[in-house]
């Protein structure tokens, strides 16, 4: 950690817990130049908008009045480079992804680990210090080129994040957190290896890669053009693990175009995001979609459809005497029910079919493009596989019972659950193990 590069930085700090602010402020004061303190985000704001001099910003994320992302959103406006760390104790995937779209750099969960802190807090200075120092050097030293290049490696070489030096089509140099991560001695063993940087990129739903670029050559000024959320890649590191980072490009010697490239990475935010985003859309137990996330895809269905006249189908279905399997053999015997249920769904269906744990031993699933004639196909496949489904864990035959309804413009989309749960009462009353379509007339 190079705690160096904080005693030249201006720090904004939003806290509006005056006992954290002020325990805070005290270590950070050691640390750097100059410290501005603020208690809410509106204070942030106009504390920042007052000291033209503050370098990086520590936020809050849940305060009064402004919260600290909306604050940055703000000062996103007029000042797009400058490092945002956050704090928060906020478990929220929403904050998550707000964050990376606003630019944050990095996090610090509460309560706060003061070395972790300044960990960030370095970490997020680094490209804007590194961009001044190598622009000082190239002014200052560009007839000594020998003691100029000795300058560079060693600026390079004190960062924490990855970082090389560039041409539009040509790495220049590189530091030892670059070497580290991609396995290689030299930047000449990298260059051999006839790859570029770009090359190690992850081509995945979510993230930068270069087939997005029509010139392979132009893609540093592609990414310098591009928003922040949207310079997102993945690469493997030297033990096989996937790491999740976000490009800075500072284009530090204007007349040759040479660019210094950082990378940062912010594995944890996105996973932390993501692995939130998780639990929040599905049932715990069964990994089903659960009802929120159905209502949130059921009204994008239901609009399609009706849109472009596709078919959309609902069917409901219930365990057969669920009740008995938790009387008889327990909680954990049901809960076992309820995951081979949900495994035989999923096999069963389509992959942009929906499932969904409605509730107890109630499941949901959605079939867009599908009509009512072609849900009662799959419907029968999944009740024809659970009834003849056979596990020594389980000492009594399991059947399901199922309602279907197709969805038309005029329905809404308490309609088609209200016409599904009434077909699925009339299985239940026709002795159970039964599937019965409910169609408008």
């Amino acid at each position: 950690m190079n705690k160096e590069l904080l005693k030249s930085i201006s720090l904004l700090y939003v806290e509006d817990e005056d006992d954290i602010r002020e325990f805070t402020a005290k270590t950070l004061k050691s640390l750097v130049k100059n410290i501005v303190l603020a208690v809410d985000g509106e204070d942030g704001l106009k504390k920042m908008k007052e000291n033209p001099c503050i370098n990086i910003i520590l936020t809050d994320i849940n305060m009064p009045k402004m919260n600290g992302l909306e604050m940055c959103e703000e000062i996103r406006k007029y000042n797009k480079d400058i490092p945002i760390v956050i704090t928060s104790a906020h478990r929220d995937s929403a904050f998550f992804k707000q964050a990376i779209e606003v630019g944050v750099t990095a996090y610090a969960l509460k309560p706060i680990d003061l070395y972790q802190l300044i960990n960030s807090l370095v970490k997020a200075i680094e490209p804007i210090f590194l961009r001044q120092k190598l622009e000082k050097v190239n002014g200052v030293l560009e007839h000594r080129i020998e003691e100029a290049v000795k300058e560079i490696k060693s600026i390079l070489d004190a960062q924490d994040n990855i970082v090389f030096v560039a041409t539009a089509d040509r790495i220049m140099d590189v530091n030892k957190k670059f070497l580290h991560f991609f396995n290689v001695e030299t930047l000449e063993d990298f260059i051999n290896k006839n790859k570029n940087i770009y090359d190690y990129f992850k081509n995945e739903i979510g993230f930068f890669n270069i087939d997005l670029v029509k010139n392979n050559s132009t893609w540093i000024k592609y990414l310098a053009n591009i928003a922040e959320v949207d310079r997102i890649v993945k690469m493997t590191n030297e033990d096989g693990i996937n790491r999740i980072f976000t490009i800075n490009i500072d284009e530090y010697n204007h007349k040759s175009e040479h660019y210094v490239i950082s990378l940062t990475d912010i594995t944890e935010i996105k996973e932390k995001s993501n692995l939130l985003e998780y639990q929040a859309n599905h049932d715990s137990l069964t990994g089903l979609h659960n009802r929120k996330k159905f209502y949130e895809i059921f009204g994008k269905e239901v609009r399609r459809d009706a849109r472009y006249n596709n078919y959309l189908s609902l069917l409901m279905f219930d365990i057969d005497n669920f009740k008995s399997f938790n009387d008889d053999f327990g909680h954990n015997i049901g809960d076992e029910v309820l995951r081979i249920i949900s495994k035989i769904i999923l096999e069963s269906i389509r992959e942009h079919d929906i499932a969904v744990r409605w509730g107890g031993e109630e499941f949901i699933i959605l079939t867009p493009e599908t009509n009512i004639k072609g849900a009662k196909i799959v419907a029968e496949k999944i009740r024809s596989t659970i009834e003849s489904f056979k596990n020594d864990k389980i000492k009594r035959q399991i059947t399901v019972s199922c309602g279907i309804t197709g969805f038309s413009n005029s329905d809404s989309q308490e309609d088609i659950i209200e016409r599904a749960d009434i077909a699925l009462y009339k299985a239940k009353k026709l002795g159970k193990n039964n599937i019965v379509l409910f169609e408008k007339s």
